[in-house]
């Protein structure tokens, strides 16, 4: 259960102008930096928060609705923080990243609304994306296969089986349908096409319909 100090629930009730954001990243050499989306500097926990570092919140929501499960971080390489070099050396990598809302008058009332680890830094150009995994990014992994109406192979691969020589830009829309009718791969299909849909829910029998529940192929 979070903690939050009385005094920073009221602030934050209150709306009051004076909160912010602040990053602390712990790299597994245990080096520590800091960011922040304040207009200046902060120190928090002994460690210097750059406000000048380009770092904002990306995509907060995740597969299951939860902040504890994955989330992004973007930002802008700045030579005395995170440079290039250190991105391509894999210092980041599994690097443990905190995000905390605090009064940057008084730094001391804060709350902790994230911690996770950095689960891969990619760069393009001068800005960075971080992708950010918390303790419950382990219920966002799919184990085994999805139902789904569509095929989940990738046209050409083992599980599908077709042979795309002398056709190496067909496209194919996963439907059963196509794999059937343009490839003549109904026995390698790897979806569920007759899996009941919301059409399904409101179907109603029709006269001269053959309604023996059987599968319509």
């Amino acid at each position: 259960m979070r903690q939050v100090p009385q005094e920073m629930a009221a602030r934050i009730d209150s709306g009051a102008a004076t909160l912010c954001h602040v990053w602390l990243l712990t790299r597994t050499d245990g080096e520590r930096l800091g960011f922040t989306d304040h207009d200046r500097d902060l120190t928090i926990d002994s460690v210097a928060c750059r406000a000048a570092s380009g770092w904002s919140p990306g995509a907060g929501e995740s597969a299951t609705g939860s902040v504890a499960g994955s989330r992004s971080l973007s930002g802008v390489l700045d030579a005395e923080t995170i440079t290039s070099e250190d991105i391509d050396a894999g210092r980041y990598d599994r690097a443990e990243i905190e995000l905390w809302r605090l009064d940057w008058v008084r730094p001391d009332l804060k709350v902790r609304l994230f911690r996770g680890w950095i689960a891969g830094l990619t760069r393009q150009g001068e800005r960075f994306t971080a992708d950010v995994e918390g303790p419950l990014a382990a219920l966002e992994r799919v184990i085994g296969r999805t139902y789904a109406r569509t095929c989940d192979a990738t046209l050409g691969d083992a599980r599908c089986g077709v042979t795309l020589e002398g056709a190496p830009q067909a496209v194919c829309d996963r439907r059963w349908e196509t794999c059937v009718g343009v490839f003549g791969n109904g026995i390698n299909f790897r979806g569920f096409p007759d899996i009941p849909g919301d059409d399904w829910l409101t179907a109603q029998p029709r006269g001269g319909d053959a309604n023996d529940g059987g599968s319509r192929r």
